[in-house]
């Protein structure tokens, strides 16, 4: 557990990620409060990175469940291995024979297996899935929920009810309740709207995009072998990509995959030719990449000028 805010905020640092004040902030309450904490902004701002900075700054095992449409709980708490079920019942197919021998029916033959317990639905043949595994994990474990507006309503409806209790009922064998208290990290690109209670069961934490002094930290702290000048260059010239009217926004994972190729290419500024030949590497789609080469002159001017 955190003591204190410098601490939660070294502990990132320490683990790869350079938070903002408030990104501490809410990590830090978040783990002390036992909250699971909800974090929202476009994609590529390193939202699913927070958490499994969370996890190493904290100790805490990374559970990992990817959301999508039609996630279910089988997939997500738990399924029964038939297969297992299945070979067990044939090793005691002797031993069940003598407990139904003389029944006279159907009904007292299952009566009788009936007393000998739920053998064949057991905790050994229980196969977790991530929100068990984190609930069940013997070390302090964190369950990163990545990008639940993927997920349909009904998973979210499930999933908060776990948050709230700390269990999960099986039917077969009853409720399993928490070793530990897991941390939890939700994310979400607003893909659609998350509800209310969803929201208010977490502490809420929005991330955009980061300003240029702490993007050009970041890159210092990735690729400390390219220039300050080449770093300062490519900063720059993201910060104006991401004003122009762009399908998808170059992410910060996008700046480190560039200013690490004008590295690799010996490049130690950005001029029209190596821009043209390397827009590619940032922008993902060509509509993009041809709204930028006509804003050709204000990135370089950008660049310059960072």
């Amino acid at each position: 557990m955190f003591t204190s805010l410098d601490e939660t905020a070294e502990k990132l640092a320490a683990a790869g990620y350079l938070p903002s004040r408030e990104i501490a902030t809410a990590v830090f309450l978040a783990d002390r409060l036992e909250k699971p904490i909800l974090v929202e902004g476009p994609a590529g701002v390193g939202k699913t990175e927070l958490a499994h900075a969370f996890a190493r700054a904290s100790g805490r095992a990374l559970v990992r469940l990817q959301c999508y449409e039609g996630l279910d709980e089988s997939k997500a708490l738990y399924e029964w291995e038939y297969a297992k079920q299945l070979l067990y019942t044939q090793l005691l197919k002797d031993r069940i024979g003598a407990t139904v021998e003389g029944a006279g029916s159907l009904a007292d033959a299952a009566e009788r297996i009936a007393g000998e317990g739920n053998v064949f639905f057991s905790e050994r043949f229980l196969v977790a899935r991530p929100v068990l595994k984190a609930l069940t994990s013997e070390v302090p474990a964190l369950l990163l929920v990545d990008e639940i507006d993927k997920a349909d309503p009904e998973f979210e409806a499930f999933l908060l009810e776990v948050l709230s209790d700390w269990a999960v009922t099986v039917p077969e064998i009853g409720t399993i309740r928490a070793r530990q208290v897991p941390r939890v990290v939700l994310t979400s690109n607003a893909a659609r709207d998350l509800s209310d209670a969803l929201k208010r069961r977490c502490l809420h934490l929005h991330v955009d995009f980061p300003t240029r002094e702490r993007e050009l930290a970041i890159v210092r702290a990735r690729v400390p072998d390219a220039s300050e000048a080449l770093a300062r260059a490519v900063v720059a010239a993201v910060a104006k990509l991401r004003t122009l009217d762009l399908r998808k926004p170059p992410s910060i994972s996008e700046t480190l995959d560039w200013i690490r190729a004008l590295a690799i290419l010996n490049a130690d500024r950005l001029d029209p030719a190596l821009l043209d030949d390397t827009l590619s590497l940032v922008l993902k789609y060509e509509a993009d990449v041809a709204r930028a080469r006509e804003r050709k002159g204000e990135i370089l001017a950008a660049a310059q000028v960072g």
